[in-house]
């Protein structure tokens, strides 16, 4: 293969994949985006809904007014209530956000929205798009690369992100796998209701544990702009083809939420949860480099898959910046990146597994840890603030950990 000055490859049009255009873009580095599906599909279910601070200002610094453009299609929830079996044991409202002070702490939507925003500043930004090009190979050396897709084109260049989520193409092609955990034993059934028309949405993120009208299963409701998202935990001996049946749905979510016509569900969507990191970020010749889900999955507590994939997508950005400007320095721009995202992606797993754990507790003392909690909460608020911020998992406490929170 020649000495590669072509553009760098980005594989995949999600949010993180898009987001690595633009980082290269705004290095002055062309880029051609290749993505599966057709430009016009429709995404479905509210995955990914909330955007860090730290993202939007990663955003905003890497594409003018992006962040801004995201928080203002967004929804800044500012009250927060726990309740464990139906009594409240924490409740905080936060001020209104003045947008005049700069971008708001978090916003909250619907990944086609983030979607639809970061594909149109991609378009401003120059990158050359194909849909409906799926990756079949791709073939690496120490001077570039050769991806092959479906209709049996091929595309070269210098480098290649891998943004193509979990069943990565790139990432099989690189010889690289996955090693960690998949919980067998729970899942997870996210309902999403389109806001009551002629009616102000609620602004309220509401957590119960032990709900009374879902049988003590954990329930979490969050906001998004039009709408929110019914998050219920499964028990032992739930069966998912059963319990998230749209007939079944239709038959125990208004006792969690009240009167809800049909028509109001947009979509039902299980999940479980993987605790999963790429062995190595790259191919062995430092050309291949993993984003996202294609190099990390993670339970979808704190927010941690999309925001750290974020900083993925910067970080690529800047080694394979420096590795086109001086192919001798390209080793080790591209290792600095794995180490510096593997260690992310290390602390952000261990941070959901915490979480997982809180919410899934195994033991008696474990239970038993929570439910006094919830009885002394009235009378000692640090009980009801752990109880509201333990479903999150602990927050990073190092540079290199960042998740865009």
């Amino acid at each position: 293969m020649a000495e590669a000055a072509g553009p760098v490859i980005v594989v995949g049009a999600g949010p993180v994949g898009l987001f690595a255009a633009l980082a290269l873009r705004a290095r002055r580095i062309p880029v051609l985006l290749l993505e599966a599906d057709p430009a016009d599909r429709v995404s479905t279910g509210s995955r990914a809904l909330y955007v860090h601070g730290e993202s939007l200002r990663l955003l905003e610094s890497t594409s003018p007014r992006l962040g801004a453009e995201l928080a203002a299609h967004g929804v800044l929830w500012n009250v927060r209530r726990t309740l464990y079996r139906g009594r409240q044991v924490y409740a905080r409202e936060y001020p209104a956000h003045d947008a005049s002070r700069g971008l708001p702490p978090f916003t909250s939507l619907r990944q086609s929205e983030t979607e639809r925003i970061l594909r149109d500043a991609c378009q401003r930004a120059g990158v050359d798009m194909l849909w409906n090009h799926p990756v079949t190979e791709v073939a690496a050396d120490s001077d570039g690369v050769i991806v092959t897709t479906a209709g049996g084109e091929t595309c070269w260049g210098s480098h290649v992100v891998g943004a193509d989520g979990a069943r990565s193409t790139v990432r099989k092609s690189a010889g690289v796998s996955l090693a960690g955990s998949a919980a067998q034993d729970g899942f997870h059934v996210v309902v999403d209701v389109a806001d009551e028309p002629c009616r102000a949405p609620s602004l309220e993120r509401v957590m119960h544990y032990e709900h009374p009208a879902a049988d003590g299963r954990g329930v979490l409701i969050v906001p998004y702009a039009s709408g929110f998202q019914v998050d219920v935990q499964s028990r032992a001996g739930d069966d998912p083809d059963v319990i998230a049946s749209p007939a079944e749905v239709r038959r125990w979510l208004p006792e969690l939420i009240g009167p809800t016509p049909t028509a109001r569900i947009t979509a039902i969507s299980v999940y479980r949860f993987l605790q999963l990191i790429a062995d190595d970020f790259t191919d062995p010749h430092r050309r291949v480099l993993l984003v996202g889900e294609a190099a990390h999955l993670f339970p979808p507590f704190g927010a941690r898959g999309m925001n750290s994939g974020f900083v993925d997508a910067q970080a690529a950005a800047e080694a394979i910046a420096t590795g086109r400007r001086s192919p001798a320095a390209n080793a080790d721009a591209v290792t600095g990146f794995v180490t510096a995202r593997r260690a992310a992606a290390q602390v952000n797993s261990a941070a959901a597994g915490a979480a997982l754990r809180h919410l899934r507790p195994r033991g008696a003392a474990a239970r038993l840890r929570r439910t006094a909690a919830a009885r002394l909460a009235p009378v000692v608020p640090r009980f009801g603030e752990w109880l509201e911020h333990a479903p999150y998992g602990p927050r990073p406490r190092t540079s290199t950990s960042r998740t865009g929170r």
